[in-house]
């Protein structure tokens, strides 16, 4: 192992490995932070240029990139509400209000700082729990797969506000249309109406720009005369130690949800955010805050969506398995230099895997360096007055549902989601249930469909291993505490005296 160790040195060390592990950071975050360039879009984008460096090099590129494009998704989702990832979409819903009220300095810092520490505790799990995490992954199915989603669409009762009800018809609307497109198992249309334009379903990149970022356009421009400007971000809008401190349960908590999440292929930094940031909210005794501008949701948030970034890569080396759609960009890397992620490869080329991991180890360093960097530049955006800011936002949310799929169908759906985004922003309709709903639908019916053909119709394959029993005991146990926080929050206003009652008993 001492043999392997030193010969993974000397090829780590070399100065266009830190180049290109630097620069891929400084390029994802970069990226990451234009609404609709998500991190998949770069990495994609970035591959042809590593097909002339050695291997090394260009893998930890691309890895480099990913990293950095998945935390710079939260610099637009708290500075203006246009997440510029899919799995920084719940960073909105606390960092957003942070920066109104003149911290955006302070959301960025402690969305970097959990940011830097998911990910380091990632690349820790990658690298000394690789081979028992890849025996897990291998007890998934699709039944195991089902209760875990279902679990996951718990959080919907979380993040709907004050009103059940409107949360369960946000959630609703969110599952109807995720139905929409060509049905994979089947291959029949479904509610396509005959637009070819609807065969592959509604684009999500439109619909996040369209659900968070165009309302917020809007009702700026409703309130026009009621707010000149934005609320300054002070200098001394920083995120403290003592921040950090009492946000670090919900960061390594989260940290371990988007490990084990991450681990699990095709699950996604999406639903880790908004787990992580539900068990956040479930356990904090500021729970009545989050949603308003609490630091901790920020940090939970970012937590579970960083957590992924090094666990995805334990299918991909272990078992030769992509975990999400960057890891097979990165499979057909390895594949162009002649390697086949899996056993074979720890047992061929253990040296190259020891290289990568010490570039990992350290990938967690420059995203601290250049992440602080990046805010210093970015976070002035919260004080720029919206006459001059929202014309920009628009701009770029423009370009970014155009370029997902160069199709101007897609500024429809951008189009028409912003003008819901903005009725259910009026009606007091929470759009996160929405969706959380529309990500984990097709997850959901797909693992389920599957489910029931393996079993041939038999419902008992739901409750086949030790996993199921698992997710379906937290599934009874989140809606058990829900119901019961439910009614404890309402038997104080009942226990209120009738203002009309005690005047009839005083006439």
């Amino acid at each position: 192992m001492i043999e392997n160790l030193s010969d993974a040195l000397v090829l780590f060390l070399n100065i266009y490995n830190v180049i290109a592990l630097a620069g891929g950071i400084a390029i994802g975050v970069v990226v990451g932070a234009i609404p609709g360039m998500t991190s998949t879009m770069a990495v994609a984008l970035t591959l042809p240029f590593t097909f002339t460096m050695p291997p090394v090099t260009g893998i930890l590129l691309l890895l480099g990139v990913y990293k950095g494009g998945v935390y710079g998704g939260s610099i637009p989702a708290i500075l203006v509400r246009a997440p510029g990832t899919p799995a920084a979409s719940c960073s909105v819903l606390d960092g957003y209000p942070l920066a109104q009220k003149g911290q955006a300095g302070r959301a960025l810092d402690m969305a970097l700082y959990a940011s830097c520490f998911a990910d380091l505790v990632s690349n820790l799990s990658l690298i000394l729990l690789v081979g028992w995490l890849a025996a897990l992954v291998t007890s998934f199915g699709p039944p195991e797969n089902f209760t875990l989603i279902f679990f996951s669409l718990t959080i919907i009762a979380s993040v709907s506000g004050d009103s059940l009800l409107r949360g369960f018809i946000s959630a609703g609307a969110g599952l109807l249309l995720a139905t929409v497109g060509l049905d994979l198992i089947y291959g029949t249309d479904r509610f396509t109406f005959g637009n070819s334009d609807l065969l592959g379903g509604l684009a999500f990149i439109p619909l996040l720009i369209g659900l968070f970022a165009i309302p917020e356009i809007l009702n700026g421009y409703a309130r026009r005369n009621e707010t000149g400007k934005m609320a300054s971000d002070p200098a001394g809008s920083r995120a403290t130690w003592a921040d950090f401190k009492s946000c670090f349960r919900s960061i390594f908590r989260g940290s371990i949800i988007g490990v084990i999440l991450g681990a699990i292929p095709g699950i996604g930094g999406a639903p880790s955010a908004f787990v992580s940031y539900s068990e956040a909210m479930r356990r904090s005794p500021n729970r009545k805050n989050f949603g308003k501008g609490e630091l901790e949701g920020v940090a939970a948030a970012e937590a579970g969506n960083n957590g992924v970034a090094g666990s995805t890569m334990i299918p991909l080396l272990a078992l030769g398995i992509p975990g999400d759609v960057i890891t097979a960009v990165i499979l057909g890397a390895f594949m162009v230099h002649g390697l086949r992620p899996g056993p074979l490869l720890f047992e061929q080329n253990i040296d190259l895997i020891y290289a990568l991991f010490i570039g990992i180890s350290i990938s967690s360093l420059f995203l601290l360096i250049i992440g602080k960097t990046a805010i210093h530049f970015f976070k002035h955006i919260a004080s720029i007055p919206p006459s001059f800011l929202y014309p920009v936002v628009m701009i770029l949310c423009v370009f970014g549902a155009y370029a997902v799929n160069n199709s101007y169908f897609d500024l429809y759906v951008m189009v028409a989601f912003g003008f819901l985004g903005f009725l259910m922003m009026r009606m007091h309709v929470p759009s996160a249930p929405f969706l959380i709903a529309f990500i984990l639908g097709p997850m959901l019916e797909d693992s389920f469909r599957q489910s029931l053909l393996m079993s041939q119709g038999s419902m008992t394959i739901f409750v086949r291993s030790w996993i199921t029993w698992i997710f379906w005991a937290l599934t009874f146990l989140s809606v058990g505490l829900m119901i019961r926080r439910h009614l404890a929050g309402n038997a104080p206003e009942a226990a209120l005296p009738d203002p009309d009652a005690s005047k009839e008993e005083r006439g």
